[in-house]
């Protein structure tokens, strides 16, 4: 099976109303230029932000975006970044999972709307799975497989291989899979999830 390949557009639209069905609010954007601007509407101004580590945020230019400062949300990673003592990081760290709006992406959607997430560390699945109120996936429909098990298939040949040589070349030893989240629909009344499909080839 080919990972990085975009499915066809019947594949797409039986996905987002599988995902519909899980009480999950679907985008779709043809570009990385529109997903970006959907995202930005998605965020009010003065909202605290927090992002997961993502490929596919840095290719739509959201963590440049951030970086410059010129926004008008609080970014909590600024924050994070910025305190020098390990161990208040860490705490601004832990905190952050409580952020009013967090941004990021998966590792694969199921045709019948299931989603999954494989962590290194596991700092983003809190937020994914309960502590922000409002989460926003940014998702290349490449990442569409066909069952569970091909989503397991896909994070181990494909995902993993591809973060792992990401983090050898900026000086890390490498990565791990250290946990999962199965992400099968939200039931929390006060939870908001937007997902936003793009039809390019985006992240891992």
């Amino acid at each position: 099976m080919s990972y990085n390949v975009l499915p066809p557009k019947e594949i797409i639209e039986k996905t987002i109303k599988a995902v519909k069905d899980r009480n999950v609010t679907v985008y779709f954007e043809n570009t990385k230029e529109e997903a970006l601007k959907k995202l930005k509407n998605l965020i009010p101004a003065g909202a605290e932000i927090m992002t997961g580590g993502s490929t596919t945020l840095e290719q739509i230019g959201f963590a440049d975006y951030l970086k410059s400062g010129r926004h008008p949300w609080n970014n909590l990673k600024d924050k994070i970044l910025a305190e020098k003592d390990p161990a208040k990081q860490n705490e601004l760290r832990k905190m952050s999972v409580l952020s009013q709006y967090f941004a990021g992406s998966v590792h694969a959607v199921t045709e019948t709307g299931v989603i999954i997430i494989a962590s290194a560390t596991g700092s983003q699945l809190p937020s994914y799975a309960f502590s922000s109120d409002n989460l926003i996936w940014v998702i290349g429909c490449h990442k569409i497989v066909p069952t569970f098990e091909d989503a397991l298939k896909r994070i181990r040949e494909y995902t993993f291989p591809l973060e792992d040589k990401r983090m050898k070349s900026v000086g890390y030893s490498g990565s791990t899979i250290g946990k999962m989240l199965i992400f099968e629909r939200e039931i929390m009344p006060n939870r908001k999830i937007n997902l936003i499909f793009v039809n390019e080839v985006l992240g891992f």
